[in-house]
């Protein structure tokens, strides 16, 4: 069995793998290493090594977590992410058992985020100042968001490179580094081209050139302004649901389902590896996507 001489070597070795042979983003790795620091830290308050670690200690350190006030949903995922992590510690011959195999995460209803209607998307664009700098970034930010149903981490990481206006589609790199190819609205087209007039104009940083939504300063926007912006256009519309970026993504997925739109299409568009996290609410070419998104949403039916 290979000694555990420095926890911060493993932990960045894990992290490697995560990466290169998992597959997984950044944002999921970053959170996977905040929950095993949260252990860590648990066992050095009570002297234990990782090394020592059994279902007992493990239950008790979950237990805190539900005192302290821990969501479910987040537990679930700390303990989703310590299991990844003891898999890896005894594949790598650092432990003999695996104590994660006898802890259960707690049980999840399903919860569905807000659905924003068509009329109440109008309203959020309706209220956006377009003379202001921001005024028409913010617009295509809420269409593009709305007519390809993206990730707020996807919306952000959007380049100009996988943007073709012209042929009305979009490449967008999603969980895992995957790429999918994503129909795209006209109404959304044309905010982005009055965007892009703007945005030709814009003192841009080094490194940023190829990103689409920037902010004032030439840097790409971070999540947290995208959730900032639509919680202020909501306000403004006089919405007063508790709306983020994902609700969005949630409402492009119901007005296309309710709309009659085929399942494993809408799966595809927004990038489901299993056709269960769909159902909650293919591999279909690029012409049949195209005409799931002309058929069946809103945008398209004027």
């Amino acid at each position: 069995m290979r000694a555990i001489n420095d926890i911060s070597v493993i932990l960045d070795d894990y992290e490697g793998y995560l990466m290169l042979e998992k597959g997984l983003s950044s944002n999921t790795i970053v959170s996977y290493r905040s929950d095993i620091d949260k252990l860590v830290r648990f066992l050095a308050d009570k002297k234990m090594m990782l090394r020592d670690t059994d279902a007992a200690t493990l239950h008790e350190f979950l237990a805190t977590l539900h005192d302290i006030g821990i969501a479910p949903s987040s537990q679930a995922r700390i303990i989703s992410g310590l299991k990844s992590f003891f898999r890896y510690l005894k594949t790598e011959d650092y432990i003999v058992d695996n104590p994660m195999l006898l802890i259960d995460a707690p049980h999840l209803g399903r919860h569905l985020p807000e659905v924003l209607s068509v009329e109440e998307i109008d309203r959020m664009i309706e209220c956006v100042d377009v003379s202001a700098p921001e005024g028409q970034r913010n617009r295509a930010i809420i269409e593009t968001l709305y007519s390809c149903g993206l990730r707020v981490s996807e919306l952000v990481n959007l380049s100009l490179s996988n943007i073709f206006l012209d042929e009305q589609y979009v490449i967008v790199r999603g969980k895992g580094s995957k790429e999918r190819m994503v129909p795209i609205s006209d109404t959304a087209i044309t905010e982005i081209s009055r965007y892009m007039e703007q945005r030709a104009c814009m003192d841009i940083k080094p490194g940023e050139e190829g990103i689409l939504f920037l902010n004032r300063r030439g840097h790409r926007l971070s999540r947290v302004m995208v959730f900032y912006v639509i919680k202020r256009q909501c306000e403004l519309a006089g919405i007063r649901k508790e709306i983020s970026p994902h609700s969005l993504r949630h409402s492009f997925a119901t007005h296309l389902l309710e709309g009659g739109a085929n399942l494993r299409a809408i799966q595809q568009m927004l990038g489901h590896e299993s056709i269960a996290t769909t159902e909650i609410y293919l591999h279909l070419d690029r012409s049949l996507l195209r005409q799931e998104i002309l058929l069946h949403h809103p945008r398209n039916m004027m």
